[in-house]
């Protein structure tokens, strides 16, 4: 038994406190509350498996947000006199311990945390000292399409976790839509540099297609007969509210079709052109 991961294994028995499972050599217990309505003997399940509170192995059809050796954005949802505890997705609560705290969490505050194995328990933790566990030894190619995990915000952009593997950062600059802290998104390696790092970009590199925030526009302008009654003199909540853009990026985006000649610019709003 994985302890950690997602296994299949096959109902072996089913009992009072629920049915046990095995992987041809080892058992473990699926609460009853856990197995899906249906469920026989010889049945295959997809578990993840865990230690509850007493240390027992033991296995749930519940989804966490990660596993073991896998980055996560959690929110802490109490704290003790051994660390903060955050849920991860299942009804356990996930330990941050106060030595892999970076700064004290506090309940109700979200965070970027790295799960592991604890070596002398064998549970599951997880840390907020994350730096360490980024691989610089890069698996990715330029241009190549990457999956990221929206990390925090700083003054040159947005750090990313790229591929659940690499550091990387979204350059103001290339930031043509607005991502929050936890989201899941794609982007595209725009640069690999030396210190192991990554640039990363949220469009392709070279394609002719618009970027996100100016086609959002467009797309708009042809559902609203060619007329949208903002400009860059609009309240940014009013544009946050029609289109889910800043007001920057906004601005940004008209740009792009004003040079492209696909839009005209109106006192009182912005026009599509024939």
């Amino acid at each position: 038994m994985y302890v950690g991961e997602y296994q299949t294994l096959m109902v072996d028995r089913l009992t009072d406190p629920g049915a046990y499972l095995t992987d041809g050599t080892t058992d473990v217990l699926l609460p009853t509350r856990y197995i899906p309505n249906g469920t026989k003997k010889g049945d295959k399940l997809n578990v993840f498996v865990y230690r509850d509170s007493e240390d027992r192995i033991i296995c749930t059809t519940q989804k966490p947000y990660a596993q073991v050796n896998q980055f996560a954005y959690l929110k802490v949802t109490d704290t003790s006199n051994v660390g903060a505890f955050l849920d991860w997705g299942i009804d356990k609560d996930l330990l941050v311990p106060f030595r892999e705290q970076k700064n004290k969490l506090k309940q109700g505050q979200w965070c970027l945390v790295y799960l592991y194995l604890d070596g002398k328990t064998d549970r599951i933790a997880a840390t907020a000292k994350v730096a360490k566990y980024f691989d610089e030894d890069i698996t990715v190619e330029v241009g190549e399409e990457v999956d990221l995990l929206v990390a925090n915000t700083t003054d040159l952009g947005v750090n990313v976790v790229v591929n659940n593997k690499h550091k990387g950062l979204i350059f103001e600059n290339d930031l043509f839509h607005d991502v929050l802290e936890g989201d899941r998104i794609k982007g595209y390696v725009k640069t690999i540099r030396t210190d192991g790092k990554l640039d990363i970009s949220l469009r392709k590199e070279g394609l002719e297609n618009l970027e996100v925030g100016a086609q959002q526009i467009l797309d708009e302008l042809k559902k609203n007969e060619g007329y949208l009654p903002i400009h860059d003199k609009s309240d940014p909540e009013e544009i946050q509210s029609l289109l889910q853009m800043s007001k920057k990026n906004f601005k940004r985006s008209v740009g792009i079709l004003y040079k492209k000649r696909l839009v005209a610019l109106e006192n009182d709003g912005i026009r599509i052109t024939n």
